[in-house]
């Protein structure tokens, strides 16, 4: 699964979409052994186009709650969540927090999107299942699996919820809506 390496994707889907954003905040669990280097990337991405960010931290429902309870006073109007299990775990917390906040989240995994979020951006679940079950009827077949090359996600998915963006006020630019994979109305 790619994770980090579309942190810069999410940034600039974020960009277009909440064009007015003086801040653009990244959610990342610090117990997330990938955190630092997530965070990284996503500095470096917008040092290169200028873009003020933070970094926002949880990793307790409580946190979360917490984070979302300061965007105002910051000026943060995106928020890009991290690829983290927790965070999959706490999918409907995440899209009720948005909504309470009115905030635009670009969220990693379609699922997210499905429970009502807003957007997401990541490599495709199903793909990575598929490729795992092939794999898997491989080795059964005799295949060492030290001997089966690496694979990369091949299937990328934008996903929109219209209803989303329609109850926190957002006009979804047509240039996200053209490239989008799945749009939910």
């Amino acid at each position: 699964m790619f994770a980090v390496q579309l942190v810069p994707k999410r940034l600039e889907l974020a960009r277009e979409l909440a064009a007015s954003a003086k801040v653009i905040a990244f959610l990342e669990n610090p117990t997330n052994p990938n955190a630092k280097t997530d965070r990284n990337e996503f500095v470096a991405a917008a040092e290169k186009i200028r873009q003020p960010v933070a970094t926002l931290s949880a990793a307790t429902e409580d946190e979360t709650s917490a984070a979302f309870a300061n965007l105002a006073g910051r000026q943060i109007g995106a928020v890009i969540v991290e690829s983290d299990p927790f965070f999959n775990g706490v999918t409907q917390r995440l899209v009720e927090l948005a909504a309470r906040y009115s905030v635009p989240v670009i969220f990693p995994r379609r699922e997210f999107v499905l429970a009502g979020g807003l957007m997401s951006y990541g490599s495709s679940l199903s793909e990575a299942y598929r490729q795992a079950g092939i794999y898997t009827g491989r080795v059964l077949k005799g295949d060492k699996a030290g001997d089966l090359p690496f694979l990369f996600p091949t299937k990328f998915e934008l996903v929109v919820n219209l209803k989303t963006a329609k109850a926190l006020g957002i006009a979804i630019p047509t240039s996200i809506l053209l490239l989008a994979d799945e749009v939910i109305e």
